[in-house]
């Protein structure tokens, strides 16, 4: 299953069937290559890539990556493993080892295939940080033995056997730090901000903001990490890591009056909760590097990525 047209590839997407994974997929269809999805299902969904499934040039194989497999690809763009507390908090020890056996196992590939391996770590990896916005160069403010550890740590981690790989075996890398990403595909119940204010109010719920709704966040619709992703894995000046995200800041209670204001018709009203353990107070990135090595910078604002993304809830809460 290799491929000998140069502009041509073969890429492993592991985590394919997910909210990112199954836009990568789809965009790099689009540009002609053969992908391989490989995704053990536990947050990715078949119906994330059912539309891809006839496709002569795609490929579904249902494992976990911290089982070894034996396959023939150019290039690797590694996102397995839960991304949103609820869903990373459920199995912690499952979360360590898919973010450190499963890149041990990622890595061990790129190396036999000599394939390119882009690993998609996470803003996470700066913990609640006293440096603001996050440039690259921050060690971040991590509690090691915290509820959110396994996946931040975790990534930390994942962060670290890439580079002593490439250091130690020449594995050719990329490492890349996602920021808040939202848009279609994205699970309803996986807890991550977005998605939830969206559910809340297209259901009438309550729009429930831990704390004073004041922290802030970040927020990069899917498309643009997508171009992020593939100029990133593509450029030969910097091996990153490079933060991916959406400069433009706000808080909490901003996202959801947005949202309460894009959906007229909602009875919702916002709810104040405790805030959870270890919840950043403030998370934007720096993305200067981006700038310089990729030539890139988010292109969609908020209001029209959550213009597409309350679109799809309601196709996927109608067609329920």
């Amino acid at each position: 299953m290799s491929s000998y047209n140069t502009s041509r590839k073969t890429i492993l997407i592991t985590g394919g069937a997910g909210f990112i994974g199954s836009h990568l997929c789809k965009s790099l269809l689009n540009d002609g290559h053969y992908v391989v999805c490989l995704d053990n299902l536990f947050t990715g969904s078949i119906d994330n890539i059912i539309d891809l499934k006839t496709n002569k040039n795609f490929e579904f194989i249902r494992h976990d990556v911290i089982e070894p497999i034996t396959i023939e690809i150019d290039q690797i763009y590694h996102l397995a493993c839960p991304a949103s507390p609820i869903h990373y908090q459920y199995n912690p020890i499952k979360t360590i080892k898919t973010n450190v056996v499963g890149t041990l196992n990622m890595l061990g590939l790129a190396k036999r295939t000599k394939a390119k391996m882009l690993l998609a770590s996470t803003s996470e990896v700066y913990g609640d940080p006293k440096e603001h916005p996050q440039k690259e160069t921050y060690w971040g403010n991590v509690n090691p033995i915290g509820i959110r550890s396994c996946y931040d740590e975790g990534k930390r981690c994942a962060e670290t056997l890439c580079f002593d790989y490439h250091r130690q075996n020449k594995v050719d890398i990329r490492v890349v730090r996602i920021f808040n990403t939202y848009g279609p595909n994205m699970h309803p119940h996986d807890g991550r901000v977005v998605s939830n204010f969206i559910v809340q109010a297209l259901q009438n719920k309550d729009i429930t903001i831990y704390g004073n709704g004041k922290q802030t966040r970040s927020f990069q619709y899917v498309d643009d990490l997508i171009a992020g992703f593939k100029k990133m894995m593509n450029n030969e000046k910097t091996i990153g890591p490079i933060n991916l995200g959406n400069p433009n800041e706000f808080t909490i209670l901003e996202l959801a009056k947005k949202i309460l204001k894009i959906i007229p018709e909602s009875k919702s009203k916002i709810v104040s909760k405790p805030l959870p353990t270890d919840d950043p107070k403030q998370r934007k990135p720096d993305i200067t590097a981006a700038k310089k090595f990729l030539s890139w910078q988010p292109k969609i604002s908020l209001d029209d990525g959550l213009q597409k993304t309350i679109y799809y809830f309601k196709q996927q809460l109608l067609s329920n």
